[in-house]
């Protein structure tokens, strides 16, 4: 049996009727933008995290930029610095550059990877505007003592939740914590499209409208453009299929928590060590799943990656690394890495991360394949 890392195809199969029957109505509205759709997932969106306004975009880089635009702090093309992780997706770094900002990379916490707040604060400059954590693998950042530095120093606190819809942190679902919060509904996400999305969610009706005249352009009421905008919409298909997979969020995001408890009850006595809080001090034996994750990934650190992740490969299993270069480590990001800079915790995590297969329709018994191909690795 071949176990795939990801088979979006499952989910489609479940839901085919539904899907197929949003389709059809979809193409009989005659409204294939900004229409009655987006309006109405915009509202639920909200509505789940509790707040009051979201927009929706083309994807998640633009509901990055947007925001940082739309939180009032950014002056595009002036030297101001937005702090961030260095173990991400090469998107929340470009995402800062659109907005005309500098990405200013911060190390992370050894045992989570999330963003250091020691760190976060340690950069702060006259030049910084902003912080923007990014919770990574569907684990939230820590993000009380990130807002405890954000007021201290007067910055904007916005959050990147494309890897964590309905992440919870102490109670309270990410993405309600800062100024503004972004997602990004590309396929692969817990909550993916069937294409590009993205939504940015405030509080602040203010910012969402900025947010709504920028996505379009920056046309006003008058037909005119009243700024210098872009062209990011959410396309009307996307957002009837997102709207009939939201209510359905809670009940993936359970399937994830139990298939990782299987995980780390199988690994248990192995090298393997998961991205977890305390993960690097305690034994396997006394982890659990913390409250809040929603596994996006589920990564875990071996001392031979590598030749775990070829072993996995010839058993028919597909195993990935996120991320395997950090971006310090990028050429287009190398040139705002500060002089003398270093970043050990996320050199020393890119060497030993691996992603095992964790999605809602991955069955029990591709599971135990699974670890018993890492115990099996274990006993060569």
């Amino acid at each position: 049996m071949k176990v795939p890392f990801l088979d979006l195809r499952r989910q489609v199969g479940i839901l085919r009727a539904e899907i197929e029957d949003s389709f059809h109505q979809f193409l009989d509205s005659g409204s294939y933008i900004l229409g009655s759709e987006v309006a109405a997932f915009e509202k639920e969106f909200a509505a789940f995290h509790q707040l009051p306004y979201a927009a929706g975009t083309g994807n998640g880089t633009d509901a990055i930029a947007l925001a940082l635009l739309a939180c009032g702090r950014i002056e595009p093309h002036c030297g101001q610095e937005v702090i961030t992780t260095t173990i991400t997706a090469g998107f929340t770094a470009l995402a800062i550059r659109m907005a005309g900002a500098v990405p200013v990379l911060a190390d992370v916490c050894p045992d989570t990877l999330q963003i250091s707040p020691d760190q976060v604060e340690s950069l702060i400059t006259s030049r910084t505007r902003a912080i923007l954590p990014v919770h990574l693998y569907g684990q939230s950042a820590d993000l009380d003592p990130l807002r405890q530095i954000a007021g201290r120093h007067d910055l904007a606190l916005i959050e990147d939740c494309s890897q964590a819809h309905g992440t919870e942190y102490r109670g309270r679902k990410v993405g309600t914590c800062g100024s503004l919060a972004t997602f990004s509904f590309y396929p692969t996400k817990n909550l993916g499209a069937f294409g590009d999305g993205g939504m940015v969610l405030s509080a602040s009706e203010e910012m969402i409208q900025k947010v709504r005249l920028l996505r379009g352009g920056g046309i006003d009421k008058s037909g005119g453009h009243a700024v210098a905008g872009i062209n990011s919409r959410l396309d009307e298909i996307h957002a009837a299929m997102l709207r009939r997979k939201l209510p359905l969020l809670e009940a993936w995001s359970s399937r994830r928590r139990l298939l990782a408890g299987r995980y780390l009850c199988g690994l248990q006595g192995t090298s393997a060590r998961p991205c977890l809080p305390g993960a690097d001090r305690a034994a396997l034996s006394s982890w659990t799943v913390p409250d809040g994750h929603t596994f996006h990934l589920f990564v875990i650190r071996h001392p031979r990656r590598d030749e775990l992740q070829g072993f996995l490969r010839e058993r028919g299993i597909q195993a990935l690394v996120h991320y395997p270069l950090p971006l310090h480590s990028q050429p287009a990001f190398r040139p705002f890495v500060r002089a003398g800079q270093r970043f050990p915790e996320a050199d020393a995590a890119v060497r030993e991360i691996l992603s095992l297969p964790l999605y809602p329709e991955l069955t029990e018994e591709e599971q135990d394949l699974v670890i018993q191909a890492v115990r099996d690795f274990e006993r060569r």
